[in-house]
């Protein structure tokens, strides 16, 4: 419902295509083509969450696959997923998945699949 309405089907295109921008509701509202008022409750109601958690839990879900699948350090996976801090981006990782990034990483080589 949120892809087929132009304008929210804009800001997530955006998200989307720059996940690591410092998108902001107001950058997004703008995108969309709309006040920061109207787009931040139109948003809600196709999404079903607000704009600012609905990014924060797109990166942290990109950065777990990262975890899982790169050899980038935390700092890189940070910065990849919009995060210029490393303690900022593990306490929102750590919000969002449940555990830390450093965490996440080695329970994902514990339950890799080994080679036949």
């Amino acid at each position: 419902m949120a892809l087929r309405d132009p304008r929210i089907g804009e800001a997530l295109a955006a998200i989307h295509g720059r996940l690591a921008r410092d998108w902001d509701v107001s950058a997004l509202a703008k995108r969309a083509g709309m006040s920061r008022t109207a787009f931040a409750v139109r948003f809600a109601e196709l999404v079903g969450e607000p704009p600012a958690h609905y990014l924060a839990r797109c990166r942290m879900n990109e950065a777990a696959a990262l975890l899982e699948a790169s050899t980038a350090t935390i700092a890189q996976i940070a910065e990849r997923v919009g995060y210029a801090s490393e303690l900022g981006f593990s306490r929102a990782f750590k919000r969002f998945i449940g555990t830390t990034p450093a965490s996440h990483r080695r329970r994902s080589l514990l339950h890799a699949p080994r080679p036949a």
